[in-house]
């Protein structure tokens, strides 16, 4: 059961992400959205959602949001647009459902976490404290939730994220919240950093 982890959250609980052959149901709602209301309290268990872009990030279809994101004037042209998609983080071909609840200590394959820079960084700290490596962050701004916290997260990285478009605008999280993936693999270790590194104002 993780301890220190849950506890950089100022509202709701981290959220478990967990990859399951169990046959799920056909949200209408955002992957984002549901990670939110998982968030406070609600679970789901998720074949499909509602974004188009989370549906070709979470490899639910093989269309790709490249003509949404031009048409929607994210970029300059359609070159652009596309270098943008080929970028994106995404699991291909995924057949699974996806559990997504509170954590309450059960087992999971990703965290996802919404922090304030402070607390972010204190976990960075603890990722670095038994290697001393860098997190990197790799991101446009977009596909954030799904994208940079759970697809990437998925290769056993953490992923942190400033958010996206859709997923500010449709979840409402914080202005100054960024979203963290932790995948199940590291997370003892962070866990144990945490309890071991100083405070930010000791």
């Amino acid at each position: 059961m993780l301890r220190f982890i849950p506890g950089l959250m100022d509202k709701g609980s981290p959220v478990s992400l967990l990859f399951t052959k169990e046959k799920g149901e056909a949200s209408s709602l955002l992957f984002c959205e549901l990670i939110q209301k998982a968030r406070y309290g609600e679970s789901f268990l998720a074949r499909a959602q509602g974004c188009k872009v989370g549906a070709y990030v979470l490899g639910e279809t093989m269309t790709s949001p490249e003509d949404y994101y031009f048409d929607s004037g994210r970029y300059k042209n359609r070159q652009a647009a596309k270098r943008a998609v080929s970028s994106l983080h995404r699991l291909e071909n995924r057949k699974s459902s996806i559990k997504i609840a509170p954590y309450s200590g059960g087992d999971f394959d990703i965290l996802i976490l919404f922090l304030k820079p402070e607390r972010a960084m204190r976990l960075i700290q603890a990722y670095s404290w038994a290697r001393g490596e860098l997190v990197e962050i790799r991101t446009g701004g977009i596909a954030s939730v799904c994208g940079d916290c759970t697809a990437y997260t998925m290769k056993g990285m953490m992923g942190i994220s400033l958010g996206c478009k859709g997923s500010r605008k449709h979840t409402g999280y914080a202005d100054e919240e960024v979203v963290v993936g932790i995948p199940f693999g590291i997370a003892g270790e962070i866990e144990e950093a945490l309890g071991k590194i100083p405070g930010t104002f000791e």
